[in-house]
């Protein structure tokens, strides 16, 4: 039977897309084989969004409410608090959470190989490719030409940005990908669902069904036909109305602002990607090189916090102590870091 084709077969490049850059890299290890790799995501983002407006037209904000004073909660008034029984919670400080993070590492240790078939795809998260670094990818062909040949999985797991991973490693085309998995625990069980005991159900039923089946049934999916539509539709139609100069509103520079006090995000996936290539492509800091003033009365270093994604800001965060950081916006940080700066910089 033909083999489904890949969702990139044929694909090519866009142009004026700038080349991604990895987010992580690391080396896999197996027995005496180690295959220095970087890390990239399989997918991007594509979806529309919609953002909240009131009726003049003011981007809105969410913010932190206290229910009990009646009141919105600023970001150095909050707190993490993990809940040990109903209603009852133990507050866990920054410095505490850091203690149990896991110690960081830049391997993904193959030590189980499993088929293929027996992961249920209910585990499968996210979808990645591993690239060969160095000057030679013979280890990384070979890894890759032995696991495609076997039809099975490498289960590891490894750290990244102080959280860690379970992945299964999986070879396709003499490409390594990696696909993040769920733990055990977060599955929920299908008697939670309600499901009765299955029913017996008639021979000859079943055979008609698998006769309707078979008439509507292809050798192999065409990728080309997973589309969004809705995002096409919501996309054409906001096209048509801005054209025709109907309900367009123009925000004034400014009131766009970010979210002052939202949850820091946990996982990897969730960055900016775009935002954080973009910034590696200028360089890490977003400066072009050419040292000149700027005129806003903060100095180029700070001046280079606005261009950072918050997941840069938190890690300098971090390095310097800043307190209350984990629940601190992007705005939030960039002030809490120029803070720390200015009495050196005075002294």
């Amino acid at each position: 039977m033909p083999q489904a084709k890949s969702a990139n077969e044929g694909r090519k490049a866009e142009p004026g897309r700038p080349t991604p850059h990895a987010f992580w890299t690391g080396t896999i290890t197996f027995g005496l084989i180690s295959v220095p790799v970087q890390l990239f995501p399989a997918i991007r983002r594509r979806a529309v969004s919609l953002r909240m407006l009131d009726q003049d037209g003011t981007p809105l904000r969410r913010r932190y409410f206290c229910p009990l004073h009646e009141r919105a909660v600023e970001p150095d008034e909050i707190v993490r608090g993990f809940e040990v029984e109903p209603d009852q919670y133990v507050v866990v400080s920054d410095e505490e959470l850091e203690t149990v993070e896991p110690k960081k590492s830049r391997e993904i240790d193959l030590k189980v190989f499993v088929p293929r078939s027996d992961i249920p795809p209910l585990f499968f998260q996210r979808s990645y490719f591993l690239t060969p670094t160095g000057d030679s990818n013979k280890a990384y062909r070979l890894l890759a030409e032995a696991m495609e040949r076997s039809q099975r999985a490498g289960i590891a797991s490894f750290v990244m940005r102080n959280k860690e991973y379970l992945v299964a490693i999986l070879a396709e085309d003499g490409i390594l990908c990696a696909e993040t998995l769920r733990f055990q625990e977060e599955l929920r069980n299908p008697d939670e669902m309600g499901l009765t005991a299955a029913e017996k159900v008639g021979e000859a039923e079943v055979r008609r069904l698998e006769a309707s089946i078979a008439r509507s049934s292809r050798d192999a999916l065409d990728p080309g036909e997973l589309r969004d539509d809705y995002s096409e539709d919501l996309r054409r139609l906001a096209s048509r109305k801005h054209e025709a100069g109907r309900d367009v509103i123009e925000v004034e520079e400014g009131d766009a602002r970010p979210d002052p006090t939202p949850e820091p995000s946990e996982d990897f996936e969730e960055v900016d990607l775009l935002e954080t290539i973009r910034l590696r492509l200028e360089g890490e800091d977003g400066s072009t090189g050419n040292g000149s003033g700027n005129g806003s009365g903060h100095s180029p270093e700070d001046e280079s916090l606005d261009k950072l994604p918050k997941t840069r800001l938190y890690e300098r965060a971090k390095a310097l102590d800043v307190p209350g950081r984990s629940t601190m916006g992007r705005k939030d940080l960039i002030n809490a870091l120029r803070r720390r700066r200015r009495p050196s910089s005075t002294s």
